[in-house]
């Protein structure tokens, strides 16, 4: 009986060693596993990364990355890159994944895959005389607008244009600044009638700003913000689903987003965009 005991016990722990084991287990790419470190490049795009009166980088996606890097047991690693930079820098391998809210496109999935982790729109920014000047979008045409360069906001503008036209109404003048920090002084400073930005964002900035700015009109173009990764690195991919699902199943994920406001942009399940079909599924 001792020993039938002794060889049921050691069985029992096995498969409860086997378990934890799986259950807390998340494949990672070798440069991860190898190196015990996370590298990600971001770019400052307020709240989602930005640099505090303590010259520190935070934010929702850097606390995101964080708590990530610490599910996977690794150290993670920041670098800074320009938005417009990311992709191509992707393709040479120069950085492994765009650590950011970007939103997935068709012309970006051309280029790249994406996990998804938030869903957004975007919405229009102004001053407080014009917002009801604003309530539609189309309301828009014929105003010069604000847009940070390569940014969803940018493709949105475009899109705008084309319901501009449909409508035989002006066309709306789009001036493109490199940083959003631009597009938020071209209103502020009158440069510009409103700036286009993600509704996340926009209602960051309007907060601050301390009454100079408003949302105006309705959210549109909407559409899965992600990480961005190369095209075809499903190692990676898999690795972000996972950390990012165990964040959203242990309420991480949500505390962070309920942090910053964000909690109605959550989602329930990471998906991994690789073709342009998912995004009329």
């Amino acid at each position: 009986m001792t020993a039938i005991k002794s060889a049921i016990l050691s069985t029992v722990a096995l498969v409860a060693s086997a378990t934890v084991s799986l259950a807390g287990d998340i494949a990672l790419p070798s440069y991860v596993k190898d190196s015990g470190k996370l590298p990600i490049a971001t770019t400052i795009y307020a709240p989602f990364s930005y640099i505090d009166e303590n010259g520190k980088q935070v934010g929702l996606s850097i606390e995101l990355a964080q708590a990530a890097a610490k599910e996977l047991g690794v150290e993670l690693i920041i670098d800074q890159v320009p938005f417009t930079s990311l992709i191509p820098s992707l393709s040479a391998d120069r950085i492994k994944i765009a650590w950011l809210d970007a939103t997935v496109t068709e012309e970006r999935l051309k280029q790249a895959d994406f996990v998804s982790w938030l869903q957004d729109g975007t919405i229009a920014s102004t001053l407080p005389a014009n917002k009801d000047k604003y309530a539609k979008r189309t309301a828009l045409c014929g105003s010069t607008i604000a847009v940070q360069s390569g940014t969803s906001a940018d493709f949105s503008a475009d899109q705008l244009n084309k319901e501009c036209k449909s409508a035989g109404l002006k066309e709306i003048k789009k001036d493109i600044y490199p940083s959003q920090q631009d597009t938020v002084q071209a209103v502020i400073t009158g440069r510009a009638d409103a700036y286009l930005d993600d509704a996340t964002s926009a209602g960051y900035y309007s907060t601050i700003s301390k009454g100079k700015l408003v949302l105006a009109g309705e959210v549109f173009a909407k559409q899965p913000v992600g990480h961005i990764i190369k095209k075809g690195d499903a190692e990676t991919a898999k690795m972000l689903a996972a950390a990012i699902q165990k964040l959203i199943d242990d309420g991480t994920y949500k505390t962070i987003l309920d942090k910053y406001g964000m909690s109605s942009n959550a989602i329930a399940k990471p998906v991994i965009y690789t073709d342009v079909s998912q995004l009329k599924n």
